[in-house]
């Protein structure tokens, strides 16, 4: 394909940049293993040679390698048989190897973990959440002595309720595999809501699901609070929601509510399902949710190497650049949106040729701004809000704002065969 040669077209001035850090709650569990031990000692009971499946997600959760070795080590020691399985839906390309893959790449293999990897995809029905919609769960799950599962809390990307991301909808979706996740995605976001937890409740009722060991993060990406969710309070939802609230109150954000535009360096499955956090960038995939900052355009950079490719995410900004576009797969990436049956993430923004380009042409396409006036956010990417750049017409606001920290002068951009200098960003 070809991009624009802007050396046909009048030059487009920018701004100079400045360097600011945004601070938040940096509260962490300091002793991880310790913690996780203490969490499940009283739920440690009639463990002895039972087999027992510890399901770990797709996503990039903070130190889960970590806590899934305690987690085994642990069950290993009340006298369990404990074995890794993948709970990603579709994820991973929907395989057997592509999650193994997966979980590997998060430092969770076999010979890492100790314990055996059953990353098989076959599943089997276990009931209906209504007529004609069954509900799904894999049979390596099934066939074990108990269920533990190891979900992250938080915000949920493409919808609202009381329950989002969490304990019921790694259930539902991680555990369903790729037909759970279609026969979910199927009834659209916008029951989500209602679905997540009726569903995730069935599951826990009607197979051997022991507990959970729920995380939550700050908006430094370091493990905040673990809590470990028996199935009684599993079913009672009381406790996830509690825990999805403290999770929204932690959250990252970009803290200036209105610029002209985002500039985002990467994007990637290991930093959000869609690529990017929308909670953070208000660039949603669907109606079912909104908020965030308001700006006029976007930009996405790059895509990370731990997202093998899925691209999922590129479609909800103005322009991208050659350098993503060469790395997607395809097959990775639209596999993604067949199965939540949302494409909007996976069109094809503008290309530009080089991420100078990219950003020249989205202060071309931004109307009614006098020159060097722009005012544009850049950052690293929706898990990294803390040290980002801000155009000068910004410096007055950050200056005001008692929670961000100004780090730098004001100075222009200097492009290396069209990659921005990494010792300003």
């Amino acid at each position: 394909m070809q991009s624009l040669d802007l050396n046909k077209f009048p030059e487009v001035e920018l701004p100079r940049f400045i360097k600011i850090k945004q601070h938040f709650n940096r509260q962490k569990v300091e002793d991880i293993p310790g913690e996780v031990r203490k969490k499940m000692e009283p739920y440690l009971e009639n463990l002895n040679g039972k087999r027992i499946a510890v399901g770990v997600g797709s996503r990039g959760v903070a130190n889960i390698a970590l806590v899934t070795k305690t987690v085994v080590d642990t069950l290993k020691e009340a006298g369990a048989k404990p074995f890794i399985i993948p709970v990603m839906g579709s994820h991973g390309g929907a395989t057997p190897e592509g999650q193994a893959d997966l979980l590997a790449s998060f430092g969770i293999s076999e010979s890492a973990m100790g314990v055996p990897v059953d990353a098989s995809i076959d599943v089997e029905t276990i009931g209906e959440f209504e007529p004609g919609s069954p509900i799904y769960v894999c049979k390596s799950a099934l066939e074990a002595d108990g269920i533990v599962i190891i979900p992250r809390i938080k915000p949920h990307t493409c919808f609202r309720g009381p329950i989002e991301s969490g304990i019921c909808k790694m259930l539902v979706i991680g555990l369903g595999k790729r037909l759970g996740a279609d026969s979910v995605h199927s009834r659209g976001f916008d029951r989500f809501a209602e679905l997540i937890p009726k569903i995730g409740c069935i599951i826990a009722q009607k197979t051997k699901v022991l507990f959970a060991v729920a995380l939550v993060e700050n908006a430094y990406e370091d493990t905040y609070k673990i809590e470990v969710v028996p199935k009684d309070d599993i079913l009672l939802l009381e406790r996830e929601a509690a825990l999805l609230e403290e999770a929204r109150s932690l959250m990252g954000r970009i803290m200036f509510p209105k610029f002209d535009i985002l500039v985002i360096d990467e994007i990637g499955k290991n930093i959000s399902g869609d690529g990017q956090d929308p909670n953070v960038t208000g660039l949603y995939i669907t109606k079912c949710v909104s908020g965030g900052p308001e700006f006029k355009k976007s930009i996405i950079l790059d895509v990370t190497e731990e997202s093998h490719g899925n691209a999922n995410g590129v479609g909800m900004v103005d322009v991208t650049t050659r350098k993503l576009f060469d790395k997607i797969d395809y097959i990775s990436m639209y596999t993604n949106a067949y199965t939540s049956t949302e494409v909007e993430a996976v069109k094809i923004p503008m290309v530009a040729a080089t991420s100078e380009d990219a950003l020249r042409m989205a202060v071309k396409m931004c109307n009614g701004i006098d020159t060097g006036q722009h005012k544009i956010v850049w950052i690293q990417n929706t898990l990294e809000l803390t040290t980002m750049l801000i155009s000068e017409p910004l410096l007055a606001e950050a200056e005001a704002n008692s929670n961000i920290e100004v780090i730098s002068s004001p100075k222009p951009l200097t492009f290396v065969e069209g990659e921005p200098q990494k010792t300003l960003i």
